[in-house]
Parts: C-alpha cells; sequence; structure tokens
C-alpha cells in the first residue's frame, strides 16, 4: 500500500515538474532576451531582476508586405473620423509595416486566442478619445472572428463618448469611458467637450464617469494626454490652486506636468482603494500628436507617408517629460498594488508611436461633430499602426496568464 502510495505521489511530482518546465519554456521563449544592448530615448522600467527579459518595446518598424488585419470592407464598424481609404486616402504603405523587436518577435493579433482569454470577462478603456480610437482598433482586429452587439444605449445616453460592445458568444463585454483628464472637470462647456473654453479640473477628485463602473472590469487600459495642453483651471482640497495658459494675471501659473502628474495619482489611487476591484490595469503612454506646418488650428498637417528612421526625428523633450511623469505614478501603484495583489502594467507605446507620422487621417477622415474633413494629426487610420497598440495588449495579456498559471501551479505543489 505504502509503494503504491509513493508511486502514485513520484507521478504526480513528474508531472508536475513536466508542467512547470512547459510552463517556464513558453515564459522564457517570451521572455528570454535582454533589454541592455539597445536603448530609445524612453526605455522600458523593468523591475530591477536577475531574470533576462524580451522587452518587445525597443526595436524598430519593418515592412510588412501581407498588410493589415482588415479594411474597411472587412470591418463594417470603422467609424469615419478614422476610416482613411473611405474618404480618399490613395497611398496604403502606410499600412503595410509591422513593428519588429530587437531580439524576440512580437506575435501577430490572435483574435481566437484574445477571445478566449477574455470569456466571461470584461475590459474597459478608460480615457480620450485616442484611446477610444484603440478600442475601434481591438473590434475591426476581433471581426475576424466575432462581431459583438452595440448595447451602449443600455448604459448611456451620449452613445458617441461611451461605447460599449458584448460578444454574446464569449460572455465578453468591452467598453469606453470617455474621461479625457482621469478626474473630475467642468465649468468649460454645456457638452464638457470645450475645444478652446477654459476648464476646471479637480486634481484630487476621480472621474465618476469611470470610477461609478470601473469594479466590475477584470481589465482597464488607462490612456490620457492631448487635452492637458488646452487652457486650464486647477482645484486641490476644494480650492483653486492655479491655471495652465487662463491668461489671468491674478491666478498662479500652474504647470501642464504637475496636473497630468496629479491625474494619474488620483487614478491610480483610487483603482488601489475601490473595495471590489481586482482587474489588471494597464497603462498605455502619452501619444504625442505629428502636427507639422502650424498647429491643429493654424494651418497644421501631417503629410507624410513613411514612418520616421530612429535618427530621423526625436521626440520633444515635453512629449517626454509628459511619459516619465506617468512612468513614475505607475511605478508607485505597482509596488503598492503587488502588496494587495493588484497587477499594474505598462505598455511603452510613446516612442514606437512617435516613429509613425505617417498613420494619421490627416485630410481623410471626417469630425464626429460636424459631416466635414478635418486635419487630424491625433488620431489614426484604421487600420494602420494603431492595431499594433493591441498586439501588445495580447502580448502582456498572455503573459499574465502563464505567470498566473505558473503561480497556481508552484502553490499546488
Amino acid at each position: 500500500m505504502e509503494k503504491a502510495l509513493d508511486k502514485t505521489v513520484s507521478i504526480k511530482a513528474f508531472l508536475l515538474t513536466l508542467s512547470l518546465i512547459f510552463i517556464s519554456s513558453i515564459t522564457l521563449s517570451l521572455l528570454k532576451t535582454s533589454h541592455s544592448r539597445f536603448s530609445l530615448p524612453l526605455p522600458f522600467p523593468f523591475p530591477s531582476s536577475s531574470e533576462k527579459k524580451c522587452d518587445v518595446f525597443t526595436g524598430k518598424w519593418v515592412p510588412h508586405p501581407q498588410g493589415p488585419y482588415y479594411s474597411n470592407e472587412t470591418c463594417r464598424l470603422i467609424v469615419d473620423q478614422q476610416n482613411c481609404i473611405k474618404f480618399g486616402r490613395r497611398d496604403t504603405e502606410f499600412m503595410k509595416w509591422r513593428w519588429k523587436p530587437h531580439d524576440c518577435e512580437l506575435p501577430l493579433f490572435d483574435a481566437a486566442q484574445f477571445l478566449e482569454i477574455v470569456r466571461g470577462k470584461s475590459m474597459a478603456f478608460v480615457g480620450d478619445s485616442v484611446g477610444r480610437n484603440q478600442m475601434e482598433s481591438l473590434v475591426c482586429l476581433l471581426a475576424h472572428e466575432a462581431y459583438p452587439l452595440d448595447i451602449s444605449r443600455n448604459s448611456s445616453a451620449d452613445v458617441n463618448y461611451f461605447k460599449r460592445w458584448f460578444y454574446a458568444d464569449y460572455n465578453f463585454t468591452l467598453a469606453a469611458f470617455w474621461s479625457p483628464f482621469l478626474v473630475k472637470s467642468g465649468g468649460a462647456h454645456i457638452n464638457g467637450h470645450s475645444i478652446n473654453g477654459l476648464i476646471s479640473l479637480y486634481l484630487d477628485e476621480p472621474d465618476k464617469a469611470w470610477t461609478n463602473e470601473i469594479e466590475k472590469f477584470d481589465y482597464v487600459i488607462v490612456s490620457v494626454g492631448q487635452w492637458f495642453f488646452r487652457p486650464l483651471l486647477f482645484y486641490e482640497a476644494g480650492r483653486l490652486l492655479g491655471c495652465h495658459i487662463c491668461n489671468q494675471n491674478n491666478i498662479t501659473s500652474v504647470s501642464k506636468y504637475y496636473a497630468y502628474k496629479m491625474a494619474f495619482r488620483t487614478a491610480f489611487r483610487t483603482l488601489l482603494s475601490l473595495k471590489n476591484y481586482t482587474g489588471m490595469t494597464f497603462l498605455r503612454t502619452f501619444l504625442a500628436s505629428h502636427f507639422e506646418n502650424g498647429d491643429w488650428d493654424k494651418g497644421g498637417n501631417c503629410p507624410r507617408t513613411k514612418p520616421f528612421t530612429s535618427n530621423e526625428m526625436k521626440l520633444q523633450e515635453f512629449n517626454k517629460e509628459f511619459y516619465w511623469v506617468q512612468v513614475e505614478e505607475l511605478r508607485e501603484a505597482e509596488e503598492k498594488g503587488k502588496k494587495i495583489g493588484l497587477t499594474f502594467e505598462l505598455m511603452n507605446t510613446t516612442e514606437i508611436m512617435w516613429m509613425r507620422p505617417d498613420g494619421h487621417p490627416n485630410g481623410y477622415g471626417h469630425s464626429m461633430i460636424k459631416n466635414a474633413s478635418v486635419y487630424d494629426c491625433v488620431h489614426w487610420c484604421l487600420p494602420g499602426p494603431i492595431d499594433t497598440l493591441n498586439e501588445f495588449l495580447l502580448y502582456l495579456m498572455k503573459k499574465d496568464v502563464l505567470l498566473q498559471l505558473k503561480a497556481k501551479l508552484m502553490r499546488n505543489a
């Protein structure tokens, strides 16, 4: 009897060892090379560890003649704002590049794999319209496997800024929460979407537009940026702190970088404090605009048809500052999250997307507000470079699944 029991235990131990080797081999195949040989101006801030990692965020854009995953004909859900081919863009080379990490591979997006990972779960994009742009890219990438039901009206009267999709076969909900500052804002315009009006930001108060519902979501992608360049009034503890380009002599000037830092600090600390939030949080880093020949409201455009090379056009210092502000706040949230079982991940895309001035609608897109073409060098054509952001998203999700499975096996050993 004892021999039989010992044999059973030995078999279980052997199978467990094999499982760990298998899991480890998969993990190492994804994470097996060091990023130290190559360095962009914005290196990925890996935690210090003796384990070598594959830095998928360090690399270059390479030709990809196969072209995009979808077209404006195969994905009927592309909105006019990003439907560049529909509105006359003739050059198609901007769709024929892929991101290639230096020492490893970024896997192609696998819609079936993504949908299996999120089966029975939910995902929210929280932030501005570029975040919603990424969500719309994801919907098109998944269209090869499944089309969702638009249930936006079930949860919001503003179905342009608050979108919600449901994939019935996978019991998966995908949502976009419009919150261009992450914190409470107001006083600027009757609909809250003012372009030039003075906007009040309450830097220590999270925006209830997303906090009221975010506890329900398993994956949360946070991203904001361009709205912090606008005229802003800043409040803390209910008192006026100062302003950014408000042109009022009696109000103290406060840096937009400080406001940006506090917005992310408030957002991350809110997620850490929510009693029922157990989700995985991703920070998709700041994406700079590519206006040339003037600002967006002064005749600026983005006519380029090829990516920048690594030495052709460096990222401006003010854009780097936005990046580092985010990274520092994420580092703090990551350390605090470890103590309570919450995961915070960085999607380090600032430098990568800066290399793609060719990927914007420019004049080949229509405004959401009025039926007219606009020179848009902030958002991205669909299909286009923004699809790469969802390749990164799936990569990080797969890595998390493997690490969780590995940890589970170790606990059960």
